[in-house]
């Protein structure tokens, strides 16, 4: 997987989420498995007011490994 085009895709509407989904991409997507991995590059689809809604816990992914991912960004910032 491309991590330059997954970087270029981390960078969304606010700095906030640029720095979340950002941060995970380089703590955790090297260490994450295939399947991980592609679920986050599929979750990167999704539009800023979900991952916002998602990630300060308002609401939850629709799929589990969205919510995964959603949780271990949760946990790493202490959200």
């Amino acid at each position: 997987m491309d991590k330059g085009r997954l970087r270029w895709r981390t960078r969304r509407g606010t700095r906030e989420l640029d720095a979340l989904f950002g941060g995970w991409l380089d703590e955790a997507f090297p260490h994450a498995g295939e399947a991980q991995q592609q679920a986050f590059d599929e979750l990167l689809d999704v539009q800023d007011p979900d991952l916002w809604d998602w990630v300060m816990g308002h609401a939850k992914a629709p799929r589990a490994d969205w919510q995964a991912i959603i949780d271990d960004i949760r946990a790493r910032h202490r959200l």
